[in-house]
């Protein structure tokens, strides 16, 4: 029988969820859905004076943002600080690590006269086989004993097999003077206890997994299946930083990206399925498999996730993407949307979601629904409405008292009308949009007829026909 996935995503709590982190926790979490396994989250907080809870809160509102759902309790690393150290005296008590009494002068020392001398400056502690009962009665760290002849060979399913040479590994410490584990134990033992058989993480890890094998193969556990992704780049090759824009998922999430498309698009940064560039998550969790993710770094590009968010927009239910645009806007305005007026959204959704890319482009469409009477037109539409226009509104209004709402009927009316007058329904179109939205840029006037309906439509005809130039 096949063994069940078990994916972790394993995040610092020192700060926002960096994008790369996002990305990883994404892998992991389609890798694990994909193959109907599980999918944890562990929180590595050992670093007592870099780790926040508002940070940790940070990792879980960004998560919570993408969608990315996590199997069972979030497990803090700290906690289990008493597990790790278990561990190492296991370790100490099987002969496969030993006390090591050297300080931190001596190993400098060491270190200086290696570099003198030319030869290498891994330490080699004295104490390695040293006799237990010459053991002085002074603060000692724990070491593993690292294999000194031979490689150890990291199969890795995305940067292939890397070997690396023995008698560059020193005698890991274990477990510091004042018993406190270090951070390769603690990965180590926490990633067997729960389960993982695939370490999905950034490359930067890579020599680490070097290390964790010490202590997977001297406690005689299997070693999972890891897979190494290459770093995310800016659009100039360098490594993602503050310069390139946005850096941590909140700032996408303030600046009004779809959570589907960036679903989308941190799946397509460094993987692919063919020439596949938009997909649904039931398509990414089918199709994600590690052999599609490249060996070099990905080049983060805000024209395409813009696209690809715009595409997500318009080919969201819309519901759920109503749904998503009150949380948006929740977060950006002080008041609550009025019932009337998600109403009015969720009637206008067809024509407010195509061409959106993001939520405040599409919040921009809908100003029409959004505002209230009396309308004040901006800058731009305000010039549409001369003395010449008023006049035409007011001869039309009484006109379309009596059509039927519908489109096709407001479409005929509006044509008869401007035949009549011997204009082009451009001279019509533009008095029309400032009249019910008081902007230039909208969606058309009949969609935005249709919306606002008969009552609210005809008010603001009028309003327009009425005011002074």
């Amino acid at each position: 029988m096949a063994q069940k996935v078990v994916t972790r995503f394993a995040p610092s709590p020192t700060g926002y969820l960096h994008i790369g982190g996002a990305r990883t926790a994404l892998f992991n979490w389609l890798y694990a859905r994909g193959g109907g396994g599980t999918f944890l989250l562990r929180i590595e907080d050992t670093d007592r004076a870099r780790s926040t809870p508002e940070a940790t809160q940070a990792i879980l509102d960004g998560m919570a943002w993408l969608g990315l759902d996590h199997d069972g309790d979030v497990i803090s690393q700290f906690d289990r600080a008493n597990r790790h150290a278990e561990v190492a005296h296991q370790l100490l008590a099987e002969g496969k690590a030993y006390k090591c009494f050297s300080t931190q002068d001596e190993i400098q020392a060491f270190r200086e006269a290696a570099r003198a001398e030319g030869r290498s400056t891994l330490f080699r502690s004295p104490w390695r086989e040293a006799d237990p009962a010459t053991h002085p009665d002074l603060p000692y760290v724990i070491r593993i004993k690292a294999p000194q002849n031979g490689n150890t060979v990291i199969r890795d399913q995305v940067q292939g097999d890397v070997t690396i040479r023995n008698d560059q590994l020193d005698d890991m410490v274990l477990l510091r003077s004042d018993g406190t584990p270090v951070y390769m134990l603690a990965v180590a033992v926490d990633d067997h206890d729960m389960g993982v058989t695939h370490v999905i993480r950034g490359d930067d890890h890579l020599n680490n997994a070097a290390r964790q094998m010490m202590v997977f193969e001297a406690m005689g556990w299997d070693i999972p299946v890891w897979a190494h992704i290459p770093l995310i780049h800016g659009p100039d090759g360098k490594k993602l930083s503050k310069r390139h824009g946005a850096l941590g998922v909140d700032e996408y999430q303030k600046i009004g990206y779809p959570a589907a498309g960036m679903r989308n698009y941190l799946a397509r940064l460094g993987w692919s399925h063919g020439d596949d560039e938009f997909f649904t998550d039931a398509q990414a969790q089918e199709w994600f498999d590690l052999s599609g993710i490249g060996k070099s770094p990905a080049r983060f590009d805000f024209k395409k996730l813009e696209n690809l968010c715009g595409q997500h927009i318009a080919a969201s239910n819309d519901a759920a993407l109503l749904h998503e645009l009150e949380d948006f806007l929740a977060s950006t305005r002080a008041d609550a949307l009025p019932t009337a007026k998600r109403d009015l959204l969720s009637t206008g959704m067809y024509c407010l979601k195509e061409r959106a890319k993001t939520f405040p482009e599409l919040i921009d469409k809908a100003e029409f629904i959004l505002t209230d009477r009396p309308i004040t037109p901006d800058e731009k539409s305000a010039g549409q409405l001369d003395n010449v226009s008023r006049g035409i509104l007011h001869e039309l209004t009484p006109r379309l008292q009596d059509v039927t709402w519908s489109r096709d009927a407001l479409e005929a009316a509006a044509m008869a009308f401007a035949e009549t007058k011997d204009i082009k329904f451009g001279k019509l179109a533009g008095p029309l949009r400032a009249a019910l939205a008081g902007r230039s840029a909208t969606p058309s006037v009949f969609d935005m007829m249709l919306v606002l309906g008969r009552e609210e439509s005809l008010a603001r005809l009028n309003d327009a026909a009425q005011a002074q130039a």
